[in-house]
């Protein structure tokens, strides 16, 4: 095949939001509502309090406590105004965490692979360990294992106070990190289920480890069904956050700060180039938080694009998450299992089995042995113009036990058009009939 016989090109493999759906035309309206009222616009263009922009902490308490239906409404001391999950989870390692004293990183495997560089960058290269994912979620007898195995070695090498990070009235410093993304995971699309979430906390309090969860994708939520329910069914979360678990779990956290932190972001409600998120924990965690020393010197993370984010509420971000993002990416979601099921699932690829609710950007589907991911990427690119993301990026770098994912895929449902989606699965079906031919 020629340059120019090759097929248009198809990416199933950038995690980004379709760019028909980026709310441009309201941002103007925000921003311009920002600028021409100095009243907004001076404090909004200074560097803004520690916590962040005290008009959107207030709404987004509201926002969430609406949506996710918490036993006790959520506080905005409970929230704390970020960069994006990306930086944010960067700012909770440096302020929570001792690269010494703090024993390991524990990621839920397959993980989202560009977070093992923020953990590599704040001192725990070679200490990240992949646990691995069963039908309810983190492999909970697995990570109990590694834990008191982790406590043993420390108690051996004398490794019991901080090494590196004074005490400051600010923080605490955790024994361990926990790093999962329950809900719609990436890249494995699962919902950890609330027994394995509640069964997590607990461990969490039992060997002093803190929890951060990326809840980037809950919102993005709708039927499992195509013809879906009747009603309202994107305005609930499907499930209790693991911080809302902390919260309620027997009795309540044992002490101020507590075991759970939840990473927010816009990027996939509003746009990755706002750089907007929040981080909610206990009140204590929060403003912890807020006194990473970046904050502490250059003010409030995003604070303008903070400022024209709260334009947008009480009402406008819920009406485009219902209105534009969770029915389009529902049809997106549905035409590409609607493909696999009819042009791979006969050559031998497994999709998981959906819950009642399905969401987020990804799907993870299996190939049939003897086919190994990396050599399918590589052809479906060369031959077909087809990027797809092989299993094996997502592993846990680093891990001496490493579990291998070089017979997945990771399909990304958000970027492209519906149509392309389909013509993507029928080119990959081609390569693996190619592909299957070859090695009989």
């Amino acid at each position: 095949m020629t340059i120019t016989d090759s097929p248009k090109p198809i990416d199933l493999q950038t995690g980004w939001p379709n760019p028909a759906l980026l709310p441009a035309p309201i941002l103007r309206h925000s921003a311009t509502t920002v600028l021409s009222n100095p009243s907004i616009a001076t404090p909004a263009l200074l560097y803004g309090p520690d916590e962040g922009y005290e008009p959107l902490r207030t709404h987004i308490a509201a926002w969430l406590s609406d949506f996710y239906q918490p036993r006790e409404p959520i506080s905005s001391k409970r929230i704390c105004i970020t960069g994006g999950a990306s930086q944010n989870l960067a700012c909770v390692l440096q302020t929570f965490t001792d690269p010494v004293y703090t024993r390991n990183v524990w990621m839920v495997a397959p993980t989202y692979h560009l977070a093992a560089r923020i953990m590599d960058d704040a001192g725990f290269a070679g200490r990240l360990r992949g646990i691995p994912e069963d039908d309810e979620g983190v492999n909970i007898a697995l990570l109990e294992s590694g834990l008191r195995g982790a406590e043993d070695n420390a108690l051996r090498a004398g490794n019991t106070e901080p090494k590196l990070k004074p005490p400051r009235p600010w923080r605490k410093i955790y024994k361990h990190v926990i790093y999962a993304v329950p809900t719609f995971a990436n890249p494995s699309g699962k919902i950890m289920s609330l027994r394995r979430r509640e069964a997590l906390v607990r461990l969490a309090r039992q060997y002093d480890a803190l929890i951060v969860t990326d809840d980037v994708y809950d919102f993005l939520l709708w039927s499992a069904k195509p013809e879906g329910p009747e009603g309202n069914f994107g305005d609930r979360a499907c499930i209790p956050r693991i911080v809302d678990v902390d919260r309620y779990l027997d009795g309540g956290p044992q002490d101020g700060w507590g075991h759970a932190l939840s990473n927010g972001s816009f990027s996939k409600l509003i746009g990755p180039g706002a750089r907007t998120g929040w981080a909610e924990a206990s009140e204590k965690v929060a403003y912890g938080l807020s006194q990473t020393g970046s904050s502490r010197s250059g003010g409030a993370p995003s604070h303008l694009c903070a400022a024209v984010i709260d334009q947008m509420f009480p009402t406008v971000i819920q009406n485009h998450i219902r209105d534009v993002l969770q029915p389009k990416y529902a049809e997106h979601y549905h035409t590409l299992l609607s493909a696999i099921n009819e042009h791979l699932v006969p050559l031998g690829v497994t999709v998981p089995e959906p819950a009642a609710t399905a969401g987020g950007y990804f799907m993870w589907i299996g190939l049939p042995a003897p086919l190994v991911a990396a050599d399918v990427v590589r052809l479906a690119q060369s031959e077909e113009n087809l990027r797809v993301s092989p299993g094996d990026v997502f592993q846990v770098p680093g891990d001496p036990h490493v579990t291998e994912f070089s017979d997945h895929l990771r399909l990304c449902l958000a970027w492209e058009e519906p149509r392309h989606l389909t013509e993507g699965m029928r080119r990959l079906a081609r390569v693996l009939n190619r592909m299957t031919r070859t090695q009989v």
